[in-house]
């Protein structure tokens, strides 16, 4: 009897070494990508920029979808979302709606239709100096120099026709 429990448990132990030194490997793997490509949009170079009057906010008027240049991040609607990037090109991520910079959400309609006198501008300006441009005001300052040409050429005309 103890030579067949003996027998038995050795036999037991081979089969198990056996099966662990020639069980094949297995391993698992998981990849998570959080930057998403928008379909559509593919800048093929760093675009002209524009400022929005009355806002910090510049875009790409070259670029027929809406993509918005903000302090320092790309951000662009698509499909009921929001989306961000460091870069113009991406990669995006998902941003919820309650973290999108109100001003941005608030764009007018007609953002594109800009008023004469406002120029292109290189993106590599842009972002150099986007920070600079907003802690000086710069674009109020334009805004208030353009308004006081108006009023002088106004004032001008006047008194061309004789009026005050």
């Amino acid at each position: 009897m103890k030579s067949k429990f003996f027998t038995s448990l050795a036999m037991g132990s081979l089969l198990l070494a056996g099966s662990l030194v020639s069980a094949p490997e297995s391993y698992a793997e998981v990849n998570v990508n959080i930057g998403v490509g928008l379909p559509g949009l593919m800048i093929p170079a760093p675009p002209a920029m524009l400022v929005i009057p009355g806002t910090y906010v510049y875009y790409p008027p070259d670029v027929g979808m809406d993509i918005f240049f903000y302090r320092g991040y790309w951000y662009r609607p698509y499909r009921g979302r929001w989306f961000i990037s460091t870069e113009y090109n991406g990669p995006w991520g998902g941003i919820a709606l309650g973290r999108v910079p109100r001003v941005l959400i608030s764009l007018p309609p007609t953002y594109r239709h800009v008023p004469p006198g406002y120029e292109r501008m290189p993106y590599g300006i842009v972002r150099k100096n986007w920070r600079g441009w907003e802690r000086d005001r710069h674009w109020d300052r334009r805004e208030e120099r353009r308004g006081d040409r108006r009023e002088d050429r106004g004032r001008e005309h006047r008194e061309e026709r004789g009026e005050r």
